[in-house]
């Protein structure tokens, strides 16, 4: 499965972590929301391009800020 997703200014606890909520969809339409706790590249690759594109981040849908309050406990 291939997921094409974008992160959000949401982030929420879980279990104790911080999780940023990133928004996408499968390669066959279907929305997905993902929480991501950490994201690295190889340490043989230049960085600062994905480390200044990681720093753009869209406001939440209104179904994300709908459905995941500030606090998660899954």
């Amino acid at each position: 499965m291939n997921i094409q997703m974008h992160n959000t200014t949401k982030i929420v606890d879980v279990n104790g972590v911080p999780a940023r909520i990133w928004e996408g969809m499968t390669e066959s339409g279907i929305a997905v929301h993902c929480f991501v706790t950490r994201i690295a590249v190889e340490a043989k690759e230049n960085c600062s391009q994905f480390e200044a594109e990681l720093q753009e981040c869209q406001p939440p849908s209104f179904a994300v800020e709908r459905a995941y309050p500030l606090s998660l406990v899954l």
